[in-house]
């Protein structure tokens, strides 16, 4: 066990820092801007927007997951929060009860708090915030009153890498780990599976931005993932994800000591049949071009 280390939140919870960014962050409840879709909706009044979440976030899960990259699962597993709903909202998305139907409960800011609190108890070694881009303010209250209490795990920020720059900068010196998704180099492949033609460059400035907060991953002597930015890359069929240009990107424009996980679970879900390339399964020759592809980029640190 790593003794020394001491996540980013208790420092800024010392300073009152935390604090200061979980009250700036639920004021955006108001006229939320937190994703780029800026709904401007008073999520505090009951409206919403593309994510579908008034005040309070709304929980799906809360486990130990041992599915996760080596470096989070060590021999206790990955604590997993994830929350229901999306600000992304994909049309092959695997996870389509939770992401599009809203399968889960509401909770307050004091029961997410527990939940972080109950993970640790378990002897997760971290906390694993899934789809967390739309609840930032309940998770930033959550985490005060876990911290209050004893929280001492690093905390991973698991996005889909549509996030915006302002909402990253509230998380600066709080996340201790950021995983988000690349998941299309293209334009128009973007708007027609995720109806977001800015998630490229969005993408692209928000991998950016969590290196400068994070930098590369580190990893303990046990084998945990303590500090830095871990990059996940779903292969997809006919190459339209664009996978040696993100590649070329992340090892070009962030680091070439990024840590990537090139995955290969491609299956057609939701309304994937609607997109005639994403009707099929991923193929094995294509998964394997895909890591060659990553590979001939520069990708030396790979997930598994």
């Amino acid at each position: 066990m790593d003794t020394d280390f001491k996540p980013a939140y208790l420092q800024a919870l010392a300073a009152g820092e935390l604090s200061r960014k979980a009250e700036k962050a639920a004021a955006l409840l108001e006229d939320c801007t937190l994703c780029p879709r800026q709904c401007h909706v008073n999520r505090t009044a009951g409206e919403t927007g593309i994510c579908n979440t008034e005040k309070n976030a709304r929980v799906s899960s809360i486990h130990a997951h041992f599915g996760e990259e080596p470096p989070l699962v060590g021999t206790h597993g990955s604590g997993t929060i994830f929350f229901t709903f999306c600000n992304l909202m994909c049309h092959f998305c695997q996870n389509w009860d939770i992401s599009h139907e809203g399968y889960g409960e509401e909770v307050t800011d004091g029961e997410l708090g527990e939940m972080m609190l109950s993970l640790q108890k378990r002897g997760c070694h971290n906390i694993n915030l899934v789809t967390p881009t739309h609840v930032v303010p309940q998770i930033l209250s959550a985490i005060e009153k876990a911290a209050q209490k004893g929280l001492y795990l690093p905390l991973v920020y698991n996005s889909s890498g549509y996030d915006r720059l302002d909402t990253l900068a509230l998380l600066d010196g709080i996340i201790d780990i950021y995983m988000p998704d690349f998941k299309f180099w293209d334009e128009n492949t973007a708007e027609k599976t995720c109806d977001a033609r800015d998630y490229p460059e969005t993408a692209r400035d928000a991998l950016t931005e969590m290196h400068r907060q994070v930098g590369d991953l580190v990893v303990s002597n046990d084998g945990l993932a303590r500090r830095g930015l871990l990059v996940r890359h779903l292969v997809m069929p006919d190459d339209i994800a664009g996978t040696r240009q993100i590649m070329r990107f992340i090892v070009r424009s962030i680091s070439g000591n990024t840590y990537v996980n090139v995955m290969s679970q491609y299956r057609p879900a939701g309304r994937a049949r609607y997109v005639p390339a994403l009707s099929r399964p991923l193929s094995a020759s294509e998964y394997r071009q895909a890591v060659t592809a990553a590979r001939e980029e520069g990708i030396v640190r790979f997930a598994g």
